[in-house]
């Protein structure tokens, strides 16, 4: 199996990686870094998005080695070195922008790219940007609040 070398959450990681390994099963099985979720293994839900050098990527839908040198960011790398949550998971908490919690480590990494990326602060932008993720329980009017208000903690 060929080696994998990349920057995961900060910290420098290197396995053995088979060729046909997805980023996800690399995460969540190699790493057991499980709040990369997994619910459609076809890049349409969105609940397995993370960071790659700073964009968001579906991870189902990427090879582990094709983030070989490169930096890969989970929900579990966001929070700050005291643990103190990102403010787009405290804005999601205190919105209630989730219910059973499965699509919102997707959700909270699509809409940090989004604000960092495009600013987008209106419910229509909100609503346009995140529509690769799936959310079956809140119906978005919470998730759309959750990243208006993180966006505004982000800029602050």
């Amino acid at each position: 199996m060929p080696a994998l070398k990349l920057t995961l959450n900060g910290r420098a990681v290197e396995r053995d990686v088979p060729p046909e390994a997805l980023l996800s099963d690399f995460i969540r099985e190699t790493l057991r870094l499980t709040g990369t979720h997994v619910g459609c293994d076809t890049g349409q839900c969105g609940a397995c998005t993370v960071h790659v050098d700073g964009r968001a990527v579906k991870s189902c839908s990427m090879l582990a080695h094709q983030a070989a040198g490169r930096r890969v960011t989970t929900i579990e790398g966001i929070a700050a070195a005291d643990g103190s949550l990102h403010p787009m998971q405290t804005a999601f908490n205190q919105c209630h922008g989730l219910q059973c919690g499965f699509c919102t480590p997707g959700m909270v990494m699509s809409a940090i790219d989004l604000v960092q990326h495009h600013g987008c602060h209106s419910e229509a932008q909100v609503r346009e940007g995140l529509e690769g993720n799936i959310c079956r329980c809140t119906g978005y009017q919470n998730i759309v609040k959750a990243v208006q208000q993180g966006a505004a903690a982000m800029k602050a």
